[in-house]
């Protein structure tokens, strides 16, 4: 499992998050406080707070690889 931290500060970060995330065949959880979503799910990240970094949880084949992606995209 690799652990990196990101932020999501506008919609159309959301979107481009999630429309990396549905590509990415293993699982990817958002944890912000004391809530975890699923980091494919796009009602799941507009409940969690954007105003505050967020812990993403990437698991699977080709974990880091998507974590440097994501970091580079979405530095918190």
């Amino acid at each position: 499992m690799k652990e990196i931290t990101i932020r999501l500060s506008t919609i159309a970060d959301v979107r481009d998050f999630v429309t990396m995330a549905t590509t990415y065949t293993g699982e990817i959880d958002l944890v912000s406080g004391r809530y975890t979503v699923d980091g494919k799910s796009i009602m799941g990240i507009f409940s969690l707070d954007l105003l505050a970094p967020i812990t993403a949880r990437i698991s699977g084949a080709g974990s880091d690889e998507l974590a440097v992606k994501l970091a580079e995209r979405f530095k918190a």
